[in-house]
């Protein structure tokens, strides 16, 4: 339970309890520190007392972060838990399988930058991605200044998202 009134900050009394995990080996090293999203929902914070967290973590050496992909218990260089899809690709097939169940109509725009941020607790780079993904597997096209927009059905890609 977090003590909001007190003067340990938050961010730092939820680094503590993600430490605590680690060093009763509920995480270990090379697996992924829960992401902001979560951490957000789990202990009902804001995105930026989130990003402390992590941030926390990093400085006391506990953890490390590979830009697009997480943050992960260790050292850099340590062993990781291998994600089976990179983060941007299972945010692009998400997205994809959308589409394909016809949430998102050809001609209509896709959740912009921002909304994938914060529905998937993602940075700017691996929403990017994302899209750079569906606009390469065809799924999508982008308008300068006006958006993405899922693309015409005969243009998607013949096999459903991996």
């Amino acid at each position: 339970m977090l003590d909001r009134e007190g003067p340990v900050p938050i961010y730092k009394q939820v680094a503590d309890l993600i430490r605590e995990q680690i060093e009763r080996g509920e995480l270990k090293a090379g697996d992924p520190v829960p992401s902001e999203a979560k951490l957000e929902k789990d202990y009902e914070i804001a995105r930026t007392t989130a990003r402390r967290v992590a941030r926390e973590l990093r400085e006391q050496g506990m953890a490390y972060t590979i830009q697009g992909e997480g943050t992960f218990v260790g050292s850099p260089g340590g062993p990781r838990s291998a994600r089976k899809v990179p983060l941007y690709q299972a945010i692009a097939n998400e997205i994809a399988e959308r589409i394909q169940r016809g949430e998102i109509p050809p001609n209509r725009a896709i959740p912009g930058e921002k909304a994938m941020m914060q529905q998937f607790g993602v940075a700017k780079v691996t929403a990017r991605q994302a899209v750079a993904y569906l606009r390469e597997q065809g799924w999508v096209f982008t308008v300068p200044y006006r958006g993405t927009f899922v693309a015409p059905s005969d243009k998607w890609p013949a096999s459903s998202p991996e």
